[in-house]
């Protein structure tokens, strides 16, 4: 837990107006977390929190990466992952959270950030992990994988527009012999 301590906020002690705190994000701080997403990763987290007489407001700021497994080629890649999100702190009765706001006691001495943090890096976490790895040196992507998938595709879609329904319809001619008979007579 020594790890997570580095993220309480003192809260008391602070003058009003903007405050800017650095953490650095690492395996380490994952492995606090059960079930994580993220199983190694190295993020640079800027907090700043605004401190004002009724309410706090802090805003993470973080950029990093994590490894992951790519979603297009199955290879092992480092994810780069940004992400910028707030977070308000009211002053109440009593302790609790809702959305976007957190309520804590008046004379609250410190507040602890590491879970806030944790949400929102998981939250920046895309459905689909892939990213322009073309530009690394060396690329990451399994070439051999994505030859299958794209020879795949190519060899579908022929067989596809070989059985197609609108191949028959070209040969289909119209018959011009026909008389109306729609049942009216004139």
């Amino acid at each position: 837990m020594e790890t997570l301590n580095q993220f309480t906020i003192p809260l008391e002690g602070l003058k009003d107006g903007m405050h800017q705190f650095d953490f650095q994000i690492d395996r380490g701080f994952f492995k606090h977390f059960e079930q994580s997403p993220i199983q190694d990763g190295k993020f640079d987290l800027k907090l700043f929190f605004d401190k004002r007489p009724d309410l706090l407001v802090f805003t993470f700021d973080f950029k990093g990466s994590f490894s992951t497994n790519c979603d297009r080629c199955l290879e092992a890649i480092n994810l780069p992952l940004t992400g910028n999100q707030q977070l308000i702190a009211k002053y109440a009765e009593e302790s609790g959270e809702d959305a976007d706001v957190i309520y804590i006691t008046k004379g609250t001495q410190e507040l602890n950030v590491a879970r806030f943090a944790y949400e929102f890096i998981c939250l920046a976490i895309p459905m689909t992990k892939v990213y322009n790895c073309g530009e690394d040196e060396p690329t990451p992507c399994n070439v051999e994988i994505l030859n299958q998938l794209f020879n795949n595709d190519e060899v579908e879609e022929k067989e596809e527009s070989k059985n197609s329904v609108w191949d028959a319809l070209k040969d289909f001619k119209k018959d011009t012999g026909l008389s109306d008979t729609s049942g009216s007579e004139n």
